[in-house]
């Protein structure tokens, strides 16, 4: 380890958060406010100046700490950034900010929530940025189990159920990734849980087709994988806003993570063997959950189908094990976090001011909360692949993946997009413009210090939308490594 540890210093920010407030007595809600707002801020610049100091020209990992931990079992605290998960850290230290910052009405049980929530950030952030498999599957549970009592407790819709379907499905899983996870570490014959040298293990044929779907369907669960997504659009409906921004914005993206830094780099071999299979898994979740979403009167359920189906994208990008499919997940990755934080942010004030989410029930709200109401246009138009937003350029690169590798699947999934289109302009219509369905109280349109955690989000829709560069070329060289080694 050479130079100031980034990384440790990274995690550390949230675990120092959540030890302020544990410490600060629950009867001063305002302070515990601010300690959350304050820790997202300090871990956004710490990513920012990880973002600044990352040099795009040199593939590999870049400030890398590794120090035994437990070598008997080699297990070490070894850490790392490259392309891919550098987006991420930074989608993670964004969402988390700006979640906060929604959340600032918060009036229940105000301590409890942000420590369970910074809890989630900093098993997120362990994932994100761990080079060990043993901490890897620590900080992935450590990052789920929060997610119960943060339904069960803060959420609304059935959220005992919501909470706890969540919860079952998860823990399904993680019972498929722990014996994968075992098996990676006793047949590499190293005695390490090192993931840059169990990349380089010689794991025979047959074992690799036999581990590679363990881990694909056990990370893919939390990707919202069909046929065992339902867990999903429930999480997210019963979830409070932030909650589900967090749900959908980060959470599903440590399961394509996982299958992106554990399965395909260590088990190249199952990845070919099963490629046509996960990628038309992929295409069913495309083409189901733009139907589904099409189908739904919930905004949020519009919002929950819409991941699974954007999600899909994501494993078809990676199914393609091509520089350009990779590429393109990879940026959807961070591009789909944003935009379905700004998703559930807009609905959530809606919800808050109107107690609805019915379509049925609204309408006309650009005439009463203007501001409000173009977020959530800015969003869906996002998630239809609009050029000028990021979507637009993850998709475009996605598609051009699998023409080259699976270019009939390729046609359909294109296909699919103008059912995307078609749910995306019936919410806009029938939520935010004509006359209302039926009369609601009169609320002010959002105030400047709720609109700025959405506007933020805006900005880096619109950044990397009209300068896919900046994201992209810190992408490709690990890209470009990691394809390499799959060949």
């Amino acid at each position: 380890m050479t130079g100031l540890p980034l990384l440790t210093i990274l995690l550390l920010v949230p675990v120092t958060g959540l030890a302020a407030m544990l410490l600060t007595p629950a009867r001063y809600p305002g302070a515990i406010r601010r300690i959350a707002a304050f820790t997202g801020v300090a871990a956004a610049l710490v990513v920012a100046v990880l973002w600044k100091s990352f040099d795009p020209a040199t593939p590999g990992f870049q400030f890398v700490e590794n120090v035994p931990w437990i070598p008997a079992f080699g297990i070490s605290w070894h850490n790392g950034v490259d392309g891919i998960n550098l987006p991420l850290l930074a989608l993670t230290a964004i969402v988390y900010l700006t979640g906060v910052l929604v959340m600032w009405e918060l009036k229940e049980r105000v301590k409890e929530y942000f420590a369970f929530m910074t809890l989630l950030v900093i098993g997120v952030f362990g994932v994100f940025m761990t080079l060990d498999l043993f901490f890897f599957v620590f900080y992935y549970e450590v990052a789920v189990l929060p997610m119960y009592l943060l339904i069960a407790i803060w959420g609304s819709t059935r959220k005992e159920y919501g909470a706890m379907k969540l919860t079952l499905y998860l823990l399904v899983g993680t019972a498929l990734v722990v014996p994968a996870a075992l098996a990676l570490y006793w047949g590499a014959g190293m005695g390490t849980f090192d993931l840059t040298r169990l990349a380089t293990a010689h794991y025979p044929r047959p074992f690799q087709q036999l581990v590679y779907p363990f881990l694909f369907v056990g990370f893919g669960i939390l990707a919202g994988m069909w046929p065992l997504h339902t867990w999903s659009p429930v999480g997210h409906v019963a979830a409070p806003t932030a909650v589900s921004m967090l749900h959908a914005g980060v959470l599903m993206k440590l399961g394509a993570y996982g299958i992106l830094r554990v399965a395909m780099p260590l088990l190249p071999a199952g990845a070919h063997y099963w490629a046509t299979v996960t990628a038309t898994l992929a295409t069913v979740n495309i083409v189901y959950g733009a139907f589904v979403a099409l189908s739904q009167t919930d905004l949020k359920y519009v919002i929950g189908y819409s991941s699974v189906s954007h999600m899909g994208i994501v494993l078809l990008g990676l199914s393609t094990l091509s520089e350009a499919g990779i590429n393109g997940a990879v940026f959807q990755m961070f591009s789909h976090g944003v935009m379905t934080a700004l998703f559930f942010a807009a609905v959530g004030y809606v919800y808050d001011r109107l107690h609805t989410r019915d379509i049925g029930k609204l309408g006309g709200l650009s005439h009463t909360m203007p501001v409000a109401s173009a977020f959530f246009i800015i969003a869906a138009l996002t998630g239809a692949g609009v050029p000028g937003f990021s979507s637009f350029w993850a998709e475009l690169l996605v598609f051009l993946g699998a023409l080259k590798t699976f270019p009939v699947l390729a046609i359909i999934v294109i296909g699919a997009l103008t059912i995307t289109l078609a749910y995306s302009i019936r919410v806009i219509v029938l939520t935010f413009f004509g006359e209302p369905r039926e009369a609601h109280p009169a609320v002010p349109d959002i105030p400047p210090f709720l609109a700025l955690p959405r506007a933020i989000l805006v900005g880096f829709l619109l950044l990397f939308g009209f300068m896919p560069h900046l994201i992209l070329d810190v992408i490709r060289p690990a890209t470009h490594l990691l394809v390499r080694g799959l060949s």
